[in-house]
């Protein structure tokens, strides 16, 4: 558990580098611009590469030290942010004016590098921590996530005034190092490798034989489906949360709304570093989204800002248990040598979803729903009687069909005799007691089979 904790420190500082920019930037863009979309397309650009690359990430994972890749990512990552700290630097010294589209490569060649991280640590955690301590662990993961988000546009905005957003974007940087010192001091376990057979494959096959793996275990491709629906609801609900509020608020009452969810994230997430979860993981996935489906419905009632602040810390308090219960049944079940290659397709579908939201969410809101929801809009007679008409009934409405969307996934997944019964079903694949780590000492055959990072590539 001591590996754990430390890299587990220093990914967390990171992590809350990562907050600090991601609100003053974002601050920034729009500010500057005035425009939505081009907003938009900063989150579309960072999130990008993990779709596009997790898979050669995931077969890195299997492939090479997980550490060393570890350390590749944060150093990626770093160099990302340190190149956004020049463009500003570059302005004020006069040499040009930064637009928009300036930010995109930068965000793509960190966003690249980081995605190497996701499925390299995924993949270790179940050979640092012992299986009963599994749950903890994944909610110590969204603990930090959870104090990030509370704590990172707090800080970011008492620290635009002193030091502005170039001084962020060097803390961003300078919190990488932590995470880059951490993975120095220590030694992952190496899992169980063919080298000679890694060798004769190619980077395709790799990543076939960990699709093939999920695909012959039906009980995983259901809770893989389930998830998926999900992801796209969760980022439905995200991106229409701030139209849903400023309909009939004002940003002062959104930042309160934002905190409260903040503190739900943080009071689960110390539920489940504390708890674990329950036996039954996959009755703890349907029980804690049946909770949140019954929160959407909440959309329905006249809009109040304690209503939808209480709702949205209830509704995200379910994530960091769900998670932990979701990634507890996918790291004992998969094999250590090919967890790496798993982790990374789970990611691509899952943030698949939510890159599709950010592309189609928007529209159909203002396109579709609000207007049937106009005060002389096609559905103001009908559904229009019941949860009410104007600005901001159309995202109720949308609100509405996903709280049904939601319980109807769990309905599926719970008929599904081999989601329901997949932990029972599947062999556990971890060993009894987590491995010693030891400085791995790769064979020649094995360091001249890894596959080479190509440069601005984005095939995976």
């Amino acid at each position: 558990m001591r590996t754990f904790g430390t890299v587990w420190l220093g990914q967390f500082i990171s992590t809350l580098g990562s907050s600090l920019t991601t609100f003053a930037l974002g601050a920034y863009v729009y500010q500057t611009s005035g425009s939505v979309t081009g907003f938009a397309l900063v989150s579309f650009f960072g999130l990008l590469p993990t779709v596009l690359l997790s898979p050669l990430a995931g077969v890195l994972a299997d492939r090479w030290d997980r550490r060393k890749l570890m350390l590749l990512g944060d150093m990626g990552a770093a160099l990302g942010i340190f190149l956004i700290w020049a463009l500003f630097a570059g302005e004020k010294a006069g040499l040009w004016t930064i637009k928009i589209w300036y930010f995109y490569g930068p965000l793509l060649i960190g966003s690249s590098f980081s995605t190497m991280c996701f499925p390299a640590w995924t993949a270790t955690v179940p050979l640092l921590v012992p299986r009963k301590h599994l749950g903890r662990a994944s909610g110590m993961a969204e603990l930090s996530a959870a104090i990030s988000q509370i704590a990172g546009p707090i800080i970011a905005t008492a620290l635009l005034g002193f030091i502005g957003l170039q001084g962020i974007l060097l803390v961003d940087a300078i919190s990488y190092f932590f995470a880059i010192a951490a993975l120095f001091i220590v030694r992952f376990p190496t899992p169980p490798r063919d080298a000679a057979r890694a060798g004769r494959r190619s980077l395709r096959a790799d990543i076939v034989e960990g699709w093939h793996f999920i695909r012959e275990r039906r009980g995983l491709i259901g809770l893989m489906a389930f998830v998926t629906i999900t992801g796209f609801i969760v980022s439905m609900v995200m991106l229409l949360i701030n139209p849903l509020v400023l309909a009939f608020t004002d940003i002062d009452h959104l930042k309160w709304i934002a905190t409260s969810a903040g503190v739900g994230m943080l009071t689960g997430g110390v539920v489940t570093s504390i708890w674990g979860g329950p036996q039954r993981r996959i009755l703890g996935i349907a029980a804690l989204s049946t909770m949140s489906g019954f929160i959407l419905l909440l959309a329905a009632l006249p809009p109040s800002v304690p209503l939808i602040a209480v709702s949205a810390a209830v509704f995200v308090f379910t994530f960091p248990l769900t998670s932990a219960c979701n990634q507890f049944i996918w790291q004992t079940k998969v094999p250590p040598e090919l967890q790496g290659r798993v982790a990374a397709l789970r990611r691509v579908v899952f943030q698949a979803m939510a890159l599709s939201v950010s592309l189609v969410g928007g529209v159909l809101a203002d396109k579709v729903f609000e207007p049937l929801m106009a005060h002389d809009g096609a559905l103001a007679g009908s559904v229009g009687r019941v949860i009410g008409t104007g600005q901001g009934r159309g995202v109720a409405l949308m609100f509405l069909i996903l709280s049904v969307l939601v319980l109807v996934n769990v309905a599926v997944m719970l008929m599904s005799p081999r989601t329901r019964n997949v932990e029972s079903e599947l062999p556990d694949a971890l060993p009894a007691h987590p491995r010693i780590p030891t400085v791995p000492t790769p064979a020649p055959a094995d360091v001249a089979a890894a596959p080479r990072l190509a440069t601005g590539s984005s095939e995976s």
